[in-house]
């Protein structure tokens, strides 16, 4: 039974709550409300399933960073809700195309949103490891010592803005309804939630399409480059098209593979976090020596 759940739980978390969202906003038009309502029951299953079958136990326990992340996640879908609610205004200011495909079916407009978003994520999460002004904001998604599902939003919410703003602006310039965007930042939230999982799931062939726990725990292995891999927000075939896709299936990763590995004393609070992109960096120290284990053929 615990096997079956682990193959069955991401794909019928993600689909059951994308459905239900659809749903909702079929029956309520413009009162994204009750996607808040459904986002706290997805955050409260991801908190029940990460409990009975986690991928990691010592995962699970406050590793004096449950207030952090609830403060990232606050300011960060505050930042989104704040987002939606500008929509308006925004789109007075971009010249848009009106190419906008209205009549097409909620949940097609919806997968046109995402796979556009996820492209622009993916592309900009790319250059924030490449660029050093952007590495600065985004290392502080990196420091995280323990893989769970809330610390899928622990971002500093400059770099969460330019994530938004890569993602979103062709969408805009297309015309993407209100009711659209607020759809597709819930997808975004329940896509976090799967992706920084500590649920023991299991993907099989959906490693190549979804980019979910199994697949982007390797994108947070602190040994100098070798977390440069594995970019994709929603769908890990972007990662294959760019050359950066990596996957070990007998590696089991843990608190020791994570984290900054020149930066073992990066600021674990909140207020220091938004402080330390902008603050003088001191010298990087020697990252860690990458396991054998990880270096040996899949």
């Amino acid at each position: 039974m615990r096997i079956l759940i682990a193959r069955l739980y991401a794909p019928v978390f993600f689909f059951g709550f994308i459905a239900h969202s659809l749903w909702l906003s079929s029956w309520h038009p413009g009162q994204p409300v009750w996607l808040l309502v459904l986002l706290a029951s997805a955050i409260a299953l991801s908190f029940a399933a990460e409990a009975w079958l986690p991928y990691r136990r010592e995962w699970n326990q406050d590793h004096r960073d449950r207030w952090r992340d609830v403060l990232h996640a606050s300011v960060n879908e505050g930042l989104a809700g704040l987002g939606l609610l500008a929509i308006p205004f925004t789109a007075s200011l971009i010249p848009t195309s009106g190419l906008w495909p209205d009549a097409w079916p909620l949940w097609l407009q919806l997968l046109i949103a995402v796979s556009v978003a996820d492209l622009g994520i993916t592309l900009m999460h790319l250059l924030s490891h490449r660029l050093t002004v952007l590495w600065r904001l985004h290392a502080v998604h990196h420091s995280v010592r323990r893989m769970y599902g809330f610390n899928g939003l622990m971002k500093h919410p400059l770099h969460q803005t330019l994530e938004a703003l890569a993602g979103t602006a062709p969408l805009l310039m297309l015309g993407m309804p209100e009711h659209v965007a607020a759809l597709l930042a819930f997808a975004i939230a329940i896509q976090l939630l799967l992706q920084h999982s500590n649920v023991d799931m299991r993907l099989g062939a959906l490693r190549h399409l979804f980019a979910w726990a199994p697949v982007h725990r390797f994108h947070h292995m602190k040994y100098g480059k070798a977390g440069d891999v594995n970019f994709a927000l929603f769908f890990s075939f972007w990662d294959r098209l760019l050359g950066t896709a990596f996957y070990h299936p007998h590696y089991r990763m843990s608190s020791d593979d994570l984290g900054i590995g020149g930066r073992p004393d990066y600021p674990d609070t909140y207020l220091a976090q938004l402080a330390a992109p902008f603050l003088p960096q001191g010298p990087e120290g020697s990252c860690p020596t990458t396991p054998d284990a990880l270096l040996q053929q899949p």
